[in-house]
């Protein structure tokens, strides 16, 4: 059994919060080359999106194994006393405890993780976004599992027919469901339109009964109890074969939807689909980006990887996405640009609200009464002001 792990974090960002600083990158290539060399790992690569920093590796050692997790959080310290020295801004960000303890989970890091056993012809799409939340994914989810207007395999590909089972979670309830879809499509699709709180982390076949995809779930802010950035998820998805073909995968992003995320990770603007080259958010720090890395998986080796955005086929989403961004930032400080007010909860609008909590007074009955001196005369009848008109 092979295990395919994206692990990421925040360590430090390059300028502001805009990319990782190249000595950054080259420390997490030094640290892959070891674990492959002492045989942790079978192979690993080191990609970013924006100010985050993704180890992607295959290894025999199955989902949330302590060598892998502690091996990725050894990196990330590392990383962050590195972007200390450079005075890089949030160095550390990502990292909510001091140290390491069995596993990642409620740790800040972001991960997903397959276990899948390989097949002769393996190719894999690794996505990498950054400023926006984990329910970024849903849309692009469901559209390459369940929507035959995406996905033809859906109508064509015989294995394909029996359609695909959806693991849902309630990331504020830390729930979980299963949605067997076509036939609870209405249902699922009930949830995922709320991807603040419900967000896919996988995606099985069950003609294959094989996971097709995984995505990292993770909301820091509901680990710190406060905002320290965005989430920024990444996700794995296999292709070919009974599962999406490659451009069906691709296909969701050709239309720049709006996530959550972007300045101050308190506003909804379009994901646009980006070259590695330019996954370097800017502009009100965004919009936010999405790259996906294509890598043929062959005997456990990473085999690319493959630039897929990097394609003149997705030039109009991403004229789409500058044009989107245009028209909300018009809207400035006002909904459906900012986040409603619950989706603010961990920001740092709750400072606010208990600064000006004894400013408010009931609306009935309450009114500070007007002062006398204020109050104007009443016109005399017969003067030019009180004569009727």
């Amino acid at each position: 059994m092979l295990t395919l792990s994206i692990i990421k974090a925040d360590t430090g960002g390059f300028v502001g919060h805009s990319a990782v600083h190249p000595d950054m990158i080259d420390l997490a290539r030094r640290a892959l080359d070891g674990a492959r060399t002492s045989e942790l790992l079978l192979d690993g690569q080191v990609a970013t999106c924006g100010d985050d920093l993704s180890l992607i590796m295959t290894h025999t050692y199955g989902a949330d194994a302590q060598l892998i997790h502690e091996f990725a959080w050894d990196v990330f310290t590392r990383t962050t006393a590195l972007a200390k020295d450079l005075g890089l801004y949030g160095a550390g960000q990502d990292l909510l405890s001091d140290a390491f303890s069995g596993n990642l989970r409620g740790m800040g890091p972001g991960y997903a993780e397959l276990d899948f056993e390989e097949r002769p012809s393996e190719p894999v799409i690794c996505f990498l976004a950054d400023k926006t939340e984990p329910g970024a994914w849903n849309l692009a989810l469901y559209k390459m599992f369940a929507d035959p207007f995406n996905t033809a395999g859906l109508v064509i590909d015989s294995k394909m027919h029996d359609g695909f089972v959806f693991e849902v979670y309630d990331l504020f309830e830390e729930k979980r469901i299963f949605f067997d879809c076509p036939g609870d499509l209405y249902d699922l699709l009930m949830y995922i339109g709320a991807p603040a709180r419900y967000v896919i982390h996988s995606v099985r076949s069950k003609a294959l009964g094989e996971v097709a995809a995984a995505t990292s779930t993770q909301r820091l802010s509901l680990i710190a109890g406060k905002y320290v950035g965005k989430d920024d998820p990444v996700m794995m998805v296999r292709c070919q074969s009974g599962l999406p073909a490659v451009g069906e995968v691709l296909e969701p992003f050709a239309f720049p939807y709006a996530v959550a995320g972007c300045m101050r990770g308190s506003h909804h603007a379009p994901l646009m689909p980006v070259s590695v080259g330019t996954a370097h958010p800017s502009r009100f720090d965004g919009p936010p980006r999405v790259v996906a890395l294509g890598f043929q998986i062959t005997h456990g080796r990473l085999i690319g990887y493959r630039d897929l955005f990097d394609d003149p086929a997705f030039d109009d989403a991403r004229r789409q996405a500058n044009a989107a961004m245009d028209y909300l930032r018009r809207h400035g400080p006002f909904e459906p640009h900012r986040l409603p007010l619950e989706d603010l909860e961990y920001t740092t609008m709750p400072g606010i609200e208990a600064k000006l909590a004894d400013h408010w007074q009931p609306i009935a009955g309450s009114l500070e009464p007007v002062h006398q001196e204020h109050r104007e005369e009443p016109a005399r009848a017969g003067t030019a002001s009180g004569t009727p008109g």
